[in-house]
């Protein structure tokens, strides 16, 4: 029997395929990339036509021997990695290292993971798409030669450690100049003026309407910027009688949205439960290369999720159509398939949008098979799939004006859901306000009357949902590059997370600036989109990639080699003060360094006395000493901060270079050992915990922080939850509480 060899990316991935063909077939994994360009070294040969160096990373090499082994024992290599550029060059390389002729090189593509994809896809190979190969190496050349000429200019000029990306690089700038905006707000004063009505027999629900207008005047939102105006509107309608002025009633329809892209997932998910860009999408991998459904097995619950396209299959609509009509009737679905364009120019529209692989597994069905962040994810995933094959939401709403004697009007704005249509399956955040019956001409009584005094408020922080759609928006990054990109921000401390928005660092600023005044077209949105649509056009072979590699090097390579010359370190990052060097007499300076600012003496590297500085920023913070000796050299023991936070360390650094750790205790004890407290502390990336102080002897630690309570059903700690709960620790455990629940027993 011909044996046939398959090659996959993903160990996962090789699993669930190996359930669809027979015997004859040999499923391998490559285990991610094989080939890549070196880690030591630029690795492009720009002389010659920025030919790219690839070499087998330490990692791979063990894989790449067994897969040489296996192909040789093969009568035919299928290769079926997924199906974006980056699939496609991972199958290249492959092809490559196993030395198939390319006129036998098998490639097969598929959207999802399912027994009729799989053999469809077998008995339909194709060969390797170059233009995609080359879309993806000159990507890949491309943001190497930026990376590698730019970051190590950063180190020369600013710290070392930085780093330059192209689309890294815009990201930043996007949230710094957001942060920008935020620091140049100026806050505008103004006054909302709000009535509460009811019918004159006191009958439920009141009206709550806004002030609206005065005789043919409309009230803006700044409208009434002082006290004094606003009391003078309240003083008018003291003593007026309210009656209803106009009454309109019409009926609204709201359409379903399209299912989901990449972004558009990300940014759901991000809103709905606060998962990171990096969570969604491990999340959607896994469902994606499939998880053990009961006696199924492993399956693939997910069409693949890196894609930009709003597009479905025929053959799903169909059956999405029929399923909702068989589930929840024939007023729910219409009698043709919805479909939907996809806004982004550049699309691949051949690619579908996400979905389920089979719309009659319902999230109820696969619930006891996932863990509850996959069902969170397949659920949403779901209901969005099918609610765009559903009729709309119709609503009806109201408006009411009251008019008062003294000529002013009030408007109140009521809806009701009339036929919930898609929302039946896909739920959104729209609350029915229920307006009483009234007539027009009716009278009304004043139940009170408000006047607040509001600021107008700044530009908030991005989200990472927020960051994703604006640079979905400007057409910078693809599918795949917006989680990376985001999670590069944050490791390299460009970036830090606050309250789960994205706050630029100082040493984030400052690399912004320089780049924004020194390197424009690199940090330029126009250019970097044009960037990505020149790539788009080499992946349909309208465009060589050379010439475009060419076209930004050797400009940019000029430019650089006159910014070394141009610039000096000391104007980018130092400040000189009127403070002056203890220990040598020399001025101190304040220094910029790659995890933010300090005070160091000018003298360096003669004398390498540094300082924190004050919550200001403008001088040394004030020496906080301690009773404690240093156990090393018996000099006091002081009171520092440093990038993980408040620490003890000895006076006589640098000299001794003695730690201790503060502990932020919890007060709760540890409930593994009974002897140690929880304490809080920081991971290597930043993140919170709470683990017990008796480590290493004790290794219990928590991610969210205790309440000091224990689990009614099981025992175990409780901790302080989202939106206001309160949770058991244990995984087991599905014990959850709101936090006024809790306290009032």
């Amino acid at each position: 029997m011909a044996k046939q060899l398959v090659i996959v990316e993903s160990p996962t991935k090789a699993k669930t395929i190996s359930r669809f063909l027979g015997k004859a077939f040999i499923i391998k994994s490559s285990n991610g990339h094989v080939r890549d360009l070196p880690r030591s070294k630029m690795g492009v040969d720009i002389e010659h036509d920025f030919a790219p160096q690839y070499v087998i990373p330490t990692r791979s090499r063990k894989t790449v021997t067994a897969l040489k082994k296996e192909a040789k024992a093969a009568d035919s290599i299928l290769f079926a990695t997924d199906e974006d550029r980056e699939g496609e060059a991972i199958s290249w390389h492959l092809a490559q290292l196993l030395e198939v002729p390319d006129e036998k090189v098998k490639r097969i593509t598929f959207e999802e993971i399912t027994e009729g994809a799989i053999k469809k896809a077998v008995v339909n190979p194709r060969r390797i798409d170059t233009n995609l190969v080359n879309a993806q190496q000159a990507r890949r050349i491309l943001d190497r030669l930026l990376g590698y000429e730019l970051s190590p200019f950063l180190w020369k000029k600013v710290a070392k450690g930085l780093s330059a990306g192209r689309v890294q690089s815009v990201a930043l700038r996007i949230i710094v100049e957001r942060e920008q905006a935020i620091l140049a707000f100026k806050p505008v004063e103004y006054w909302l003026i709000q009535g509460e009505f009811d019918k004159s027999d006191h009958s439920e629900p009141h009206i709550t309407a806004r002030l609206f207008q005065y005789k043919d005047k409309r009230f803006e939102k700044l409208s009434l910027t002082s006290k004094d105006a606003g009391e003078k509107v309240v003083k008018d309608l003291k003593d007026a009688t309210f009656a209803v002025h106009k009454l309109e009633q019409k009926e609204m329809r709201r359409w379903p949205l399209p299912p989901f892209t990449t972004s558009t997932l990300q940014q759901e998910a991000n809103r709905r439960f606060g998962f990171s860009t990096r969570q969604t999408m491990f999340l959607a991998q896994t469902l994606y290369e499939g998880l053990p459904v009961g006696d199924e097995g492993p399956v693939g619950l997910i069409t693949y999720m890196r894609t930009d396209s709003v597009n479905l299959s025929e053959e799903f609509l169909l059956k999405a159509v029929k399923f909702v009509k068989d589930t929840y009737g024939p007023d729910y679905t219409g009698s043709q398939p919805r479909r939907y364009t996809t806004k982004q120019r550049l699309a691949q529209e051949a690619h579908e949008a996400i979905r389920p692989t089979d719309v009659t597994r319902t999230p109820e069905k696969v619930k006891p098979y996932l863990d509850s962040a996959s069902y969170r994810v397949y659920s949403l995933i779901w209901s969005r799939a099918v609610a765009s094959q559903m009729t709309e939401a119709v609503m009806d709403q109201t408006t009411i004006d009251i008019k008062s004697s003294s000529d002013y009007i009030f408007r109140a704005t009521g809806s009701v859901v009339k036929f919930d249509g898609y929302q039946k399956v896909y739920v959104t955040n729209q609350k029915d306000v229920v307006l009483p019956k009234v007539a027009a001409n009716e009278p009304l009584n004043l139940l009170d009357l408000k006047h607040e005094q509001k600021f107008t408020e700044p530009p908030s922080r991005f989200s990472e949902a927020g960051l994703v759609k604006a640079l979905e928006e400007y057409g910078i990054g693809r599918p795949s590059t917006y989680s990376p990109t985001i999670s590069t921000l944050v490791e390299r401390k460009y970036v830090e997370k606050e309250r789960r928005r994205l706050k630029p660092t100082e040493i984030g600023i400052l690399v912004t600036d320089l780049l924004v005044k020194h390197f424009p077209q690199v940090v330029d949105y126009k250019f970097t989109a044009q960037m990505e649509e020149g790539l788009d056009l080499i992946a349909a072979g309208k465009k060589e990639w050379v010439p475009l590699l060419k076209d930004f090097y050797t400009p940019f390579k000029e430019h650089l080699t006159k910014k070394e010359l141009e610039i000096s370190k000391k104007e980018l990052t130092e400040t000189a003060t009127d403070q002056v060097c203890e220990k040598c007499g020399k001025p101190m300076v304040i220094k910029m360094g790659r995890f933010g600012k300090f005070m160091a003496c000018s003298g360096y590297p003669e004398c390498k006395n540094t300082k924190q500085l004050n919550g200001d920023g403008t001088g040394p913070e004030a020496v906080e000493l301690t009773d404690e000796k240093c156990p090393e050299c018996g000099k006091p023991l002081q009171r520092k901060v440093g990038r993980f936070g408040p620490f003890f360390g000895c006076t006589g650094y640098p000299d001794c270079k003695f730690i201790k750790n503060i502990e932020k205790s919890t007060g709760v004890k540890c409930s593994q050992c009974g002897e140690g407290d929880l304490i809080e502390k920081r991971s290597f990336k930043g993140r919170t915990f709470y683990s017990c102080n008796q480590y290493p002897k004790c290794r219990f630690a928590l991610w969210s922080k205790p309440t000091g309570e224990k689990c009614p059903d099981c025992g175990s700690l409780l901790v302080y939850a989202k939106k206001g709960t309160i949770a058991c620790s244990s995984k087991e455990c599905k014990f959850t509480k709101s936090a006024d629940e809790i306290k009032t027993g």
